[in-house]
């Protein structure tokens, strides 16, 4: 038995439809299908616009509230967004990337202390620092944001504290805070006598 002939006609859909359907299949096509006018598919009429919706269709971004093609929505929040989240390369910080300029021109200004040259540098400074300060090879930065002096690095330019000494000073000011707050507590609450 040999195949029947088939035609392809590319009004409608790229099928392949035996010849003796063919005018069949095309009066179908043309009642029930429509191209898409975007896409090229061939999409039931009754779901053009669900269609259209679904795949085509504008998105409000929920961060900048923005209207955004759906083609290019992904790399929108993900890399354009003006209100999308990034981080400060200095403080590590999350904040809208509007800001971020502002706040890194801020925060890369801020010192460090190098005790191989006893010399602040600025934070935005620091890996050109690290590769010609005239101090030993490690590289020990203290920050400015008053980390105690016994700080010591470890090497690697991270900072490592001097547990032993920090926390003492931490026990001795919980003490010290303990003893304040029991002595309030026993002064306000004595009643006065005589009354």
């Amino acid at each position: 038995m040999q195949p029947l002939p088939t035609h392809n006609p590319n009004v409608f859909s790229d099928r392949d439809i035996p010849a003796p359907n063919i005018d069949l299949h095309r009066v179908h096509c043309a009642r029930n299908l429509e191209k898409c006018k975007i896409c090229g598919d061939m999409v039931p009429k009754k779901h053009a616009e669900e269609h259209f919706l679904n795949t085509h269709a504008p998105v409000p971004c929920s961060m900048c509230k923005e209207t955004i093609d759906r083609e290019v929505f992904n790399s929108h929040t993900e890399e354009i967004c003006p209100k999308r989240m990034v981080t400060c390369e200095f403080c590590e910080f999350p904040l809208p990337a509007v800001d971020l300029a502002e706040h890194q021109e801020v925060c890369g200004n801020r010192t460090e202390l190098c005790y191989q040259c006893n010399s602040y540098v600025r934070l935005r400074e620091t890996y050109n620092h690290e590769t010609k300060c005239p101090g030993s090879v490690l590289n020990t930065v203290e920050s400015s944001r008053r980390i105690p002096r016994a700080a010591e690095g470890d090497g690697n330019g991270r900072r490592r504290r001097d547990n032993g000494v920090s926390n003492k000073r931490l026990f001795f000011t919980i003490a010290i805070t303990g003893i304040a707050v029991l002595i309030g507590s026993l002064f306000f609450q004595r009643k006065p006598e005589g009354s």
